[in-house]
C-alpha cells in the first residue's frame, strides 16, 4: 500500500508566507524559507510553494525564493504560480524545484497540459484545481479564485488526467481556510473516476480531519496551512495518530 502523504502549503504574497480564509482576508504567516526548512525536518513528506499573486499581477513566480527553499529542504518541493510556459517550468526546475503546479493557464489553454507533461514528464507537473460548490454543482475558479467558470469540476479533471497530469491538487473553496473538514465527498468521487493521485485541500482544522479525508475522501495526499504555520497540529503528532487509525504514513 502506498503511504498517504502529509504536505504542508506555502502560500507567499511580496516574499511571505500568507494564509486566509475562503481566499481572502489574508495574514502574515513567517518567512517561507525559514518554514520550509522547519516543515522538512518534522517529518513532512513534501512541499507546496504558491505564490498566490502572480497570475494575478502577470508576473512570474520568483526563481529566486524557490532557489533559496530548495537549498534548505531534503524532501519533494512543488512550485506554482503564474506557470504559462515550458520556459517558465526549465527555470523553476533548474532552480531546484521537483514539481511544477498549473491553475489558470492550463484552463485557457489546456494544451499546456500536454506540451509540458511531455517535456519534463508526468511526474513533474500537478494541475492544481480550485473549485467551489454552486447551487450544487462543483465549479471551476481562476486566478486564485477570484474568477468564476462553468466548467464542471469532474470534468475538468478528468480531461486533466488524459491529458497527461501526473496528480491533481483539488482545493474546496467552500472549505477553504474554516476549519471544518475538507470536502470527503468530491474527493472520493474524484478518487474513484481517476487514476492519478489526488491531493486534498482545504479545510484542514483537526487531527481527525486528516483521517477522514484519507478513511472517507480516499485522497492520496493532504494538504494544509494554517494548522502547521500557527503549531495548532505538529506533524509528528498527526502521523503517530493517522497510524493508530489504520492510514499508513512515513514516520
Amino acid at each position: 500500500m502506498l503511504t498517504k502523504r502529509i504536505i504542508p502549503c506555502l502560500d507567499i504574497k511580496d516574499g511571505r508566507t500568507v494564509k486566509g480564509i475562503n481566499f481572502v482576508d489574508l495574514r502574515d504567516a513567517g518567512d517561507p524559507v525559514e518554514l520550509a526548512e522547519i516543515y522538512a525536518k518534522s517529518g513532512a513528506d513534501e512541499l507546496v510553494f504558491l505564490d498566490i499573486t502572480a497570475t494575478e499581477q502577470k508576473r512570474k513566480t520568483l526563481a529566486e525564493m524557490v532557489r533559496s527553499v530548495a537549498e534548505k529542504v531534503n524532501i519533494p518541493f512543488t512550485v506554482g504560480g503564474g506557470i504559462s510556459s515550458i520556459e517558465d517550468v526549465d527555470i523553476l526546475l533548474k532552480n531546484g524545484a521537483d514539481k511544477v503546479s498549473v491553475n489558470s493557464s492550463a484552463v485557457k489553454r489546456p494544451e499546456l497540459i500536454n506540451e509540458l507533461s511531455a517535456k519534463f514528464g508526468s511526474q513533474c507537473i500537478t494541475v492544481a484545481i480550485d473549485a467551489k460548490q454552486v447551487n450544487g454543482e462543483w465549479l471551476v475558479h481562476l486566478v486564485g479564485g477570484k474568477v468564476p467558470t462553468d466548467i464542471n469540476l469532474f470534468q475538468w479533471a478528468k480531461e486533466v488526467e488524459e491529458r497527461g497530469a501526473g496528480e491533481i491538487l483539488f482545493t474546496s473553496m467552500n472549505n477553504d481556510g474554516t476549519k471544518a473538514g475538507f470536502a470527503n465527498e468530491a474527493l472520493a468521487v474524484l478518487s474513484s473516476e481517476l487514476k492519478i493521485p489526488i491531493i486534498a485541500s482545504g479545510g484542514a482544522g483537526k487531527i481527525q480531519h486528516f483521517t477522514d479525508v484519507f478513511l472517507k475522501g480516499k485522497a492520496d495526499a493532504a494538504l494544509a496551512a494554517s494548522v502547521f504555520h500557527f503549531k495548532e497540529i505538529e506533524i509528528k503528532d498527526l502521523k503517530e495518530e493517522l497510524r493508530r487509525n489504520g492510514v499508513e504514513v512515513r514516520l
